[in-house]
């Protein structure tokens, strides 16, 4: 029904940017809420930033607010995560999911991409 599909992980020096695209397609593209969660070695998925989609209202996890930027393109079909200012705890697996309403709570998501790694090196 709806396919996300990340790009634009790779390995960059600590203090440096990096850019994460998320294609959302589908049939029936239903979603209203789309988010950036990432998981690092030993440790539980955690919320990174979300979009709403019909309006753009945004929200950060703090450990990222302020460092890192979550937008849509005009069509709300690409989410895009403009990460600057990378420390090596940035570190993780970024996933990208939809679902139908803005949650921080990954149960809440019910469609997820195939995720692509992010290696801050220091």
């Amino acid at each position: 029904q709806v396919r996300l599909v990340e790009s634009g992980g790779g390995v960059v020096q600590a203090g440096g940017s990096l850019r994460l695209s998320c294609a959302a397609s589908g049939r029936n593209f239903m979603t209203s809420v789309m988010a950036w969660f990432r998981q690092a070695p030993g440790k539980e998925r955690e919320f990174v930033s979300r979009i709403r989609l019909n309006g753009g209202s945004t929200d950060y996890a703090e450990s990222v607010k302020g460092r890192f930027t979550i937008s849509r393109d005009n069509a709300e079909n690409t989410v895009y995560l403009q990460m600057g200012a990378l420390r090596p705890e940035d570190t993780a697996i970024y996933y990208c999911a939809a679902g139908p309403f803005s949650s921080p709570q990954h149960r809440h998501y019910n469609y997820w991409g195939q995720g692509t790694q992010v290696t801050v090196s220091s």
